[in-house]
């Protein structure tokens, strides 16, 4: 081949290959084209499809601004996405809580957990623009991307919620003050009406075996004893149903009452404890009741279920606060009993501390026993 023709073979295969190579190129650019096309429209769907969940939806970065803010958090906050998108978080929390909150969120990051329910034991609380605050319930989970880290926030209010369960805990508190008035009323009745009517039948009962004959006086002994067991257990109902000393002395007589009445009843020795300095004068009825009815059902769930010798129990009021702990040496309650809260008189405890504003805890002690501890305003 001459010299020319072997030139022009290989400008001709030149050619081809820079025509293969843009057409690889342009097959590349239109395959990433229609790769970020795909890309494009799966974000487009995605920001649809987080704009349209029900639950408010916020993204922050690792210096806790906001990137990211739905509609559904537009109705919630009652803000414009133009203006929450930059915007710290804090922006949106009550100022109490903007520490604590910024606090979580570092150390959520650290711990490398991908996402968890946020505040499990307390209620949670946000602030809309107008300056409301409102209760929420929250999750939070966290991605790394290109190097950042980015947090995002799913809440919902929970307004309407908190409200009916706070009505239900008021409605629950009021039948439990008319069950109170009702047992003040029918043990009121006991002492006093039927007590005197069985008082008098044993004074009359005394005349009248002062005059019958001897063969008589066995069974007027027996009848005698029978009208003392009856007054007494009259006594007891009643002072079972709502003793008259809470309400006549106050806390303290009717606690020191109960404990003593237990460790003679149930053989367990019972000791109360009351701080010299505690003041338990002047509560409040709702107060000393909730207190009163823990104390007795606590040692009445020692003495059928603990089989305990001993009891221990301590009372006292600080910081506008009243305390109520009581423990025990018995065998201790197992986690499924605690579930049974209407067996162990739990709920009806629950629901007047937590009407209260208190604290109830019941657990096994380091001895083996059970410890109840109770706490609210006073």
């Amino acid at each position: 081949m001459d010299p020319l023709s072997y030139g022009l073979l290989a400008a001709a295969l030149g050619l081809l290959a820079l025509g293969a190579l843009v057409f690889v190129a342009l097959r590349q650019i239109q395959r990433t084209g229609e790769v970020r096309a795909a890309l494009d429209e799966t974000q487009a769907r995605l920001a649809g499809i987080v704009d349209a969940a029900m639950d408010a939806i916020i993204t922050i970065d690792e210096s806790q601004r906001i990137v990211q803010f739905n509609r559904a958090a537009e109705a919630v906050f009652r803000c414009p996405k133009d203006r929450a998108l930059g915007a710290p978080l804090g922006d949106f929390l009550p100022a109490r809580f903007r520490a604590f909150h910024g606090r979580h969120i570092e150390q959520f990051g650290r711990t490398g957990t991908t996402n968890r329910r946020m505040g499990e034991n307390t209620v949670l609380w946000g602030l809309r623009a107008d300056g409301e605050e409102f209760p929420v319930e929250a999750s939070i989970s966290q991605v790394s991307e290109h190097g950042s880290r980015f947090f995002t926030v799913i809440l919902r209010d929970i307004t309407l919620r908190v409200k009916a369960e706070r009505e239900l805990q008021e409605l629950s508190a009021r039948v439990l003050d008319a069950r109170e008035d009702e047992k003040t009323r029918i043990a009121r009745e006991l002492h006093d009406e039927l007590g005197q009517m069985l008082t008098a039948l044993k004074m009359d009962l005394s005349w009248l075996r002062q005059r019958l004959p001897a063969e008589l006086d066995a069974k007027s002994k027996s009848m005698d004893a029978t009208l003392d067991d009856t007054i007494g257990a009259v006594r007891r109902i009643s002072s079972d149903l709502r003793p008259l000393m809470l309400d006549d002395l106050g806390l303290a007589a009717a606690a020191d009452w109960l404990v003593q009445d237990f460790a003679k009843r149930s053989g367990i020795d019972c000791t109360l404890d009351k701080p010299a300095d505690a003041d338990l004068a002047g509560l409040d009825r709702g107060v000393a009741t909730a207190v009163y009815r823990a104390l007795q059902e606590s040692l009445t769930n020692i003495a059928r279920h603990a089989q305990a010798r001993h009891a221990w129990v301590v009372l006292s009021r600080t910081g506008g606060e009243l305390r109520l702990e009581v423990e025990d040496d018995g065998r201790g309650i197992a986690p499924d009993e605690l579930a049974k809260t209407r067996s162990l008189g739990l709920k009806g405890m629950r629901e007047r501390v937590t009407f209260l504003s208190g604290s109830l805890e019941v657990a096994r002690t380091p001895r083996g026993g059970t410890r109840l501890r109770m706490r609210v305003p006073a």
